[in-house]
């Protein structure tokens, strides 16, 4: 979520349902956590290699024979054929890290400065979100890599309680030392067996109402083989909000709305490149890019992993323009 740019949208947000999250007719779930409790904090967890929400989750479709949207080109040019792609992420302080705790890490209440009416308190009744006490005093816990996340940016938390198989996520999160409470901007929790979505309008710790987590690059994925999953994108404007994005952040005539998707066209050769650009490069192929957020265009979010090699990254990614891509029809599924 932009900070400022989207906060204004959001107040603006569409009618609020109270209702609570809207469950999807025919989800399936994904593989259950092992049973038993684990313990630890672990940064760039990989979680046992198993796949964020269900195989028929929007961010894991095979969308490879969507059909083109009819004004896919007019986007496209809004966009500008030439402008390229840009790995929003790398070694810290670049990217947006991500935290795996265990079923008995501490929940610690947030208060919601922002948009309290549209952010979760907890998951399944509880009170809080489970952030490492690490992440106060110590860097690269929350997105910009500022110890209790400073002032500026967009201070994103990622974090997976690996037992409940659950998703918190926060915006704009600061460790508030003279009033001992953590703050963010607003928050949502995701059941990770779940295909749930945010209620309609509501905001989440995204622009778009969308989880973050399952649409970052990640290094242990990349590196691992094939990845079945689409990835976050930004663009400069934004017109509205189509399935499956919940909120607009803005109205710009021409633009496309959240939740639009972008594919790498299938004739782009992915051929000379490292194997794991490859396998990210397949991913724009086979799932695309997901509108989730104004920002820069073309810029594709990833997580902050000291592994990163930025040598790679950002020769390979300059390289695909925006008129490499195509848009998939608006709200298909």
């Amino acid at each position: 979520m932009c900070a400022f740019v989207c906060a204004g949208a959001l107040a603006c947000g569409g009618n609020k349902d109270t209702t609570g999250p809207t469950d999807v007719p025919g989800s399936g779930s994904s593989t259950p956590p092992p049973s038993g409790s684990s313990s630890g904090v672990q940064l760039t967890d990989d979680f046992g290699g198993r796949s964020l929400f269900p195989s028929d989750n929007w961010w894991n479709q095979d969308i490879s024979s969507a059909p083109v949207d009819p004004q896919s080109d007019a986007y496209i040019n809004f966009i500008g054929r030439t402008r390229t792609s840009h790995p929003d992420f790398g070694p810290p302080p670049y990217g947006i890290p991500y935290i795996g705790v265990g079923g008995s890490e501490p929940r610690a209440a947030v208060t919601f400065v922002d948009y309290g009416s549209e952010s979760d308190s907890g998951f399944r009744g509880e009170i809080g979100y489970p952030i490492p006490g690490a992440a106060q005093t110590q860097p690269n816990y929350i997105e910009g890599g500022a110890p209790g996340g400073g002032s500026s940016g967009d201070r994103h938390v990622l974090i997976v309680d690996r037992d409940k198989w659950a998703l918190y996520e926060l915006f704009a999160a600061r460790w508030n030392a003279s009033a001992r409470r953590w703050e963010a901007g607003s928050g949502a929790v995701f059941d990770l067996s779940s295909n749930t979505r945010r209620p309609e309008g509501w905001t989440s710790a995204d622009a778009a109402g969308l989880a973050i987590l399952p649409g970052l690059v990640r290094y242990d994925e990349a590196q691992r083989g094939p990845v079945r999953h689409a990835y976050r994108l930004t663009v400069r404007a934004t017109n509205g909000y189509v399935w499956p994005a919940s909120h607009r952040a803005g109205s710009t005539t021409g633009a496309l709305p959240m939740g639009a998707r972008l594919r790498l066209k299938a004739s782009k050769s992915l051929a000379g490149y490292p194997p794991y650009i490859q396998n990210i490069f397949r991913a724009m192929q086979t799932h695309g890019l997901i509108v989730a957020d104004n920002g820069s265009d073309m810029f594709v979010t990833g997580a902050m992993d000291a592994r990163w090699n930025n040598d790679d990254l950002n020769p390979a990614f300059r390289s695909l323009t925006a008129g490499d891509f195509e848009v998939i029809r608006l709200g298909w599924q």
